[in-house]
């Protein structure tokens, strides 16, 4: 499968990564959530081509997750705003830098913490269980198929051609 086909696939992370997944996304996101809205100032702060920022910042766009607003009318120019969708990445944010803090850090500590405003301590992001707000660990958690691959599933058990839309490691589970 090709990259710009990615999105086809029947897997969350496949699909995630057709919207976040080039080199600059995600580091274009960071930027958002750290206040930085308009075109120049991304460039300015990523160091990134104007091209290749136009083209990111487009894709995000076209993809719900940044908004194009005007702020001035001669000449006309835009700022970038996260949407609701956009708003959505802050914990792969945050994981990401919890990651980066953890094994990238050369020993020196984090580049940047993160204040909790309510209880005004410091912060990092920590995966938790929706159900019962235990730490989730790799071990402890089991995929399985849902209502995508079980409908793919059938269609095989009935002699469907769609077995190459199970990613490879679920294929087991069938």
């Amino acid at each position: 499968m090709r990259w710009d086909e990615i999105d086809k696939q029947a897997c969350s992370v496949a699909r995630s990564l057709s919207v976040v997944g080039e080199r600059w996304t995600m580091l274009i996101i960071r930027d958002a959530f750290l206040g930085t809205r308009r075109f120049d100032q991304f460039q300015s702060n990523l160091g990134i081509t104007r091209h290749r920022l136009s083209e990111r910042l487009g894709k995000l766009v076209e993809a719900g997750v940044l908004v194009k607003v005007p702020y001035n009318d001669r000449p006309l120019r835009y700022e970038y705003r996260l949407t609701r969708k956009g708003l959505g990445l802050y914990p792969v944010l945050m994981s990401l830098a919890r990651w980066g803090d953890e094994w990238m850090d050369k020993g020196e500590g984090p580049p940047m913490e993160y204040v909790h405003q309510r209880c005004g301590n410091k912060t990092h992001a920590v995966l938790t269980c929706s159900e019962c707000n235990e730490p989730l660990r790799p071990e402890e958690v089991t995929p399985q198929l849902g209502p995508v691959l079980l409908k793919v599933a059938e269609e095989l058990r009935r002699g469907g051609e769609a077995f190459d839309e199970i990613p490879p490691l679920l294929r087991r589970s069938m």
